[in-house]
């Protein structure tokens, strides 16, 4: 009978809910300052396009929301069954850092989203506007401590060590630590980004079908005119993260790189545009490499040299196969989005873009659909190389995670992570289709404000929510 090893069990089961739990709290990020970003433009202009599109937007934000909750709720509970032993250890630094998140996001969200989600017919519009506000500020908060956390745990700093377990010493230290600074942009520039190729794959899927012209119009417009800054400045932030983690994290960039040993002086570092790795004879089959580029990338130097996988005995190596093609499936997209959205934009230039019976718009209209979730697929990626390209340790250098998992059999993390998969299947499947039924329907025109007698309009009224906008599934809390 084959044995169940629990180190792995507990590593894919922690990896499985997280993957799920990463997608609904990033989205969420930049659905709520999208939406502050509608209303803001409804309280501007009074025109009822972006109205409709905020009560649009807000029912796919609740439901999100909601799923981001329950998969966090989840995820936590991973630390004491799974990994009690880095809880015990580190504790004392992750454990204020989420608490920190709890006291400054948690709060303002739960209480900020139910004046959101059900105020709008029982407050004035600019307190409504505010807590749409404080609900967008929230969710940013929430990703700054998450990602100190976690960055901590990449690049610790401030931190003593008595009797084998981790004290803060300096908690600025702690909380800016390193990486900090470069991960946070690098995450939230990318929540941004896929709830931008959302909204604009979603505007382009209406625009092939003839509906909801003048929305759809005007979300693909600000998705172009987005991303056309917000890119580039991704890549930007992804260059410095990248110099970053090769100081810090030299293991995980040359498991990235797939590079195995030091060449000959001078020669540089090769790019390796594809290969197979093969780990037990730490070299890569199949290979397809540029000279010199990954040196002018890495280091900024046309002969530049970084630490090669074999500079460090085999079992300080992360799995190499893993890192190096999630990295290669993130720049990949990241690539692909660069490429559209400067195609879209000379094609709005000209003219083409939101005509469908023209050829160039027709396709890269079809291309904004074909990207629609193109983000979560780059997130979980990213996520994939900076999880696995810290093995083997939890801390960074310090605690191993061999060293880190509770005291459970195989057979236990096995029957708990089958019922993971099965009731993840069942709820947020459900969750999923409904999200899917919303963005079908799309936005829904209501009723503007009726006319005077002197043909000028009535003040507008407080926006308000459809009453059937009200029965849409919610939950209070931070992500």
């Amino acid at each position: 009978m084959m044995s169940l090893d629990p180190l792995l069990l507990s590593r894919i089961q922690f990896g499985f809910v997280i993957s799920f739990h990463i997608l609904f709290p990033a989205f969420t990020i930049g659905v709520a300052s999208w939406l502050a970003f509608l209303e803001w433009r409804w309280l501007r202009t009074r025109d009822a396009v972006w109205r409709d599109l905020y009560v649009f937007w807000l029912k796919i934000f609740a439901v999100s929301f909601g799923m981001g909750v329950v998969s966090g709720i989840v995820m936590s509970f991973q630390f004491g069954t799974n990994w009690s032993v880095l809880s015990e250890k580190a504790g004392n630094v992750i454990g204020p850092l989420l608490s920190y998140e709890v006291l400054t996001a948690f709060f303002m969200e739960a209480t900020f989203l139910g004046v959101m989600l059900f105020g709008m017919k029982r407050v004035s519009e600019k307190l409504h506007f505010f807590a749409t506000c404080m609900v967008a500020l929230g969710t940013l908060i929430s990703t700054f401590w998450i990602t100190s956390a976690n960055s901590w745990m990449q690049t610790p700093a401030g931190y003593e060590i008595i009797d084998g377990v981790f004290h803060a010493k300096d908690w600025w230290a702690v909380i800016f630590n390193p990486s900090f600074p470069y991960r946070l942009v690098h995450m939230v520039l990318a929540a941004f980004l896929t709830t931008c190729f959302v909204i604009g794959g979603v505007s382009a899927a209406y625009l092939l079908r003839g509906q909801h012209r003048d929305a759809a119009t005007r979300m693909l417009k600000l998705s172009v005119a987005f991303a056309a800054i917000v890119v580039p400045l991704q890549i930007l932030a992804g260059d410095m993260h990248g110099l970053n983690t090769l100081q810090y994290q030299p293991m995980k960039v040359a498991a990235m790189e797939g590079h195995w040993r030091e060449g000959e002086p001078g020669e540089g570092v090769p790019l390796v545009v594809f290969a197979v790795p093969n780990q037990k004879q730490e070299r890569n089959d199949y290979a397809i490499e540029i000279p010199r580029l990954g040196s002018l990338i890495l280091t900024h130097s046309a002969d530049g040299t970084i630490a090669p996988l074999t500079s460090v005995p085999a079992d300080e190596r992360p799995p190499v196969a893993p890192v190096f093609f999630a990295f290669r499936v993130m720049v990949g997209i990241g690539s692909a989005m660069l490429a559209l959205v400067l195609l879209s934009a000379f094609a709005w230039r000209r003219g083409w873009l939101f005509d469908v019976q023209h050829r160039v718009g027709r396709w890269l209209l079809r291309g904004w659909q074909a990207m629609t979730l193109s983000g979560f697929v780059a997130i979980l990626a990213g996520w994939y190389v900076t999880e696995i390209g810290r093995q083997p340790y939890t801390v960074y250098g310090l605690l191993r995670t061999a060293e880190s998992n509770s005291a459970v059999s195989g057979a236990e993390v096995a029957f708990s992570l089958a019922v993971f998969a099965l009731v993840y299947v069942c709820v947020f499947g459900a969750g999923i289709w409904y999200l899917f039924k919303l963005v079908r329907k799309g936005p829904q025109p209501h009723a503007p404000a009726p006319d005077t007698d002197d043909g000028e309009k009535t003040p507008a009224r407080p926006l308000s929510l459809p009453d059937e906008a009200l029965e849409t599934p919610t939950a209070g809390g931070a992500a």
